[in-house]
């Protein structure tokens, strides 16, 4: 059977850690087949398979085309999160699910999860890991990126040097987060859900990009990991860093992990164009 294999882990616990971020702890046979990575934007995608379906029936080995039997309106929906802790020897695994309430699939999911369901995963992959060759680390995002922000801040040396930038939307969501000493960390508060506030304080007018383009710039070779909101990450922070820093691809992960106004799947069609225009900008 080909296909990407999916990975059949069940909800251990949730952990609320903000009143908009929800910890989802999976643990149960998953490691048999799951192996995680060492980069710090480790990600999964999520395929949620609706309660009625026998999944056991599906063709197994489990993969994604296992899903193809299912009719059109059946097959599951799938969602990219970030992995904010892989733990291979408790054979568990930490998901951080942001919540705007109602909205979407994953957040009603995280909020109502019971130890014992089943969770079934693809992946994981990633390419983003604090390089010990770098001056000093940049780091900045919303809650999307909070995870991989969190995991990158542990993830380096004790005398590492940087600057994080996190936008949420009240002093609520701030958790604490370890940190070396000489890593700065900003919270940026934008006075609401990210997906519900006005156009002052999201998008081009997003607090994030004033304080990343307003920060000072330190010396040596920077390292930069930017994710978050496609139009406040793409259209305004990316031209700073690549085109009025001059920092090469090689030093700087830059991507939005979401867009205002999409859902996942109009969202990744909206990246393939966007991708697909600034190709024929460059052959131009």
């Amino acid at each position: 059977m080909a296909g990407r294999p999916v990975h059949t882990f069940e909800v251990v616990r949730t952990e609320q850690r903000s009143p908009h971020l929800i910890q989802v702890v999976l643990g149960g046979t998953g490691f048999d087949t799951f192996t995680p990575i060492q980069y710090t934007d480790s990600y999964v995608k999520i395929v949620f398979v609706a309660p009625d379906v026998d999944v056991a029936a599906l063709p197994q080995p489990l993969t994604q085309d296992s899903f193809d039997e299912l009719p059109a309106g059946r097959r599951p929906a799938i969602r990219t999160m970030t992995v904010r802790h892989a733990d291979p020897v408790a054979r568990q695994i930490s998901i951080g699910v942001t919540v705007h309430g109602d909205h979407g699939v994953v957040g009603p999911w995280a909020v109502g999860a019971q130890p014992g369901q089943p969770v079934y995963l693809m992946g994981p992959a990633g390419a983003y890991a604090p390089d010990p060759a770098a001056d000093w680390h940049l780091l900045a995002g919303d809650e999307s990126a909070l995870p991989a922000i969190a995991a990158a801040l542990e993830a380096l040396p004790a005398d590492a040097v940087g600057k994080a930038f996190i936008e949420v939307a009240d002093p609520q969501d701030e958790i604490t987060l370890p940190a070396p000493a000489g890593v700065e960390l900003t919270w940026l508060h934008r006075g609401g859900r990210a997906d519900l506030v006005a156009d002052d304080r999201a998008g081009d007018n997003a607090p994030l990009i004033e304080a990343v383009t307003t920060a000072m710039w330190l010396p040596g070779q920077v390292q930069v990991f930017i994710h978050g909101e496609a139009q406040t990450v793409m259209h305004n922070l990316r031209p700073y860093i690549r085109n009025e820093r001059g920092v090469g691809a090689k030093w700087a992960s830059i991507s939005g992990y979401w867009r205002r106004g999409r859902t996942e799947e109009t969202f990744r069609q909206w990246k393939k164009e966007l991708a697909a225009s600034e190709g024929a900008a460059a052959k131009a």
